[in-house]
């Protein structure tokens, strides 16, 4: 690994690891922080499938025909999301990172000393590489789908259906504050 790369990596792993009691405590994150991180990520996720699926995309199809213009929304607010994406992700870092018991605390000075924005560009590569790695070609015409029914809705409504979704699921890596609970089954 080179010295671009490693730096970065490093400081994240300890941005991880500092933020480790915390995620104890707190342990969930706001559903607004999980709007920001479906803002941020939309054009990660966009280019990463625009890359993985472009051989099997129809050239009349709606990446073709409107798929930039969609997703430029998402462009347009992403440095604005980015807080509250990154308080998101350090979150469930450090969650993940207290469940397997990890913690480096040599590590948390070194992140102390940089700015977050200079994680942001590694961020950006290590989602994009994960996303991209999970979609199969054969769901490339439905992700396609997918994103042209989300999009005539304006740019929030996208981020806080999603936001929605993830509280009506209950999901659980990382709890959403102040989601309700599932409800139990009726019993008849």
């Amino acid at each position: 690994m080179n010295r671009n790369i490693l730096a970065p990596a490093m400081a994240f792993a300890a941005l991880v690891s500092a933020q480790a009691a915390q995620a104890q405590q707190q342990a969930c994150v706001a559903p607004d922080d999980l709007g920001d991180t479906v803002i941020y990520a939309m054009p990660i996720a966009y280019d990463a499938f625009s890359t993985r699926c472009a051989a099997r995309l129809n050239t009349d199809g709606f990446m073709a025909r409107g798929g930039d213009t969609f997703i430029d929304g998402f462009r347009e607010r992403q440095d604005g999301a980015w807080p509250g994406a990154f308080r998101l992700l350090k979150t469930f870092m450090a969650q993940d990172s207290a469940d397997k018991g990890r913690a480096d605390a040599d590590m948390t000075a070194m992140i102390a000393a940089l700015p977050e924005e200079s994680l942001r560009p590694f961020v950006d590569g290590l989602v994009g590489q994960m996303i991209a790695e999970e979609i199969k070609p054969e769901s490339c015409d439905k992700i396609e789908r997918g994103l042209e029914l989300l999009s005539p809705l304006p740019t929030e409504n996208v981020a806080g259906l999603i936001a929605f979704i993830a509280e009506l699921t209950d999901l659980k890596n990382p709890t959403i504050c102040g989601a309700a609970p599932a409800p139990a089954p009726a019993r008849k």
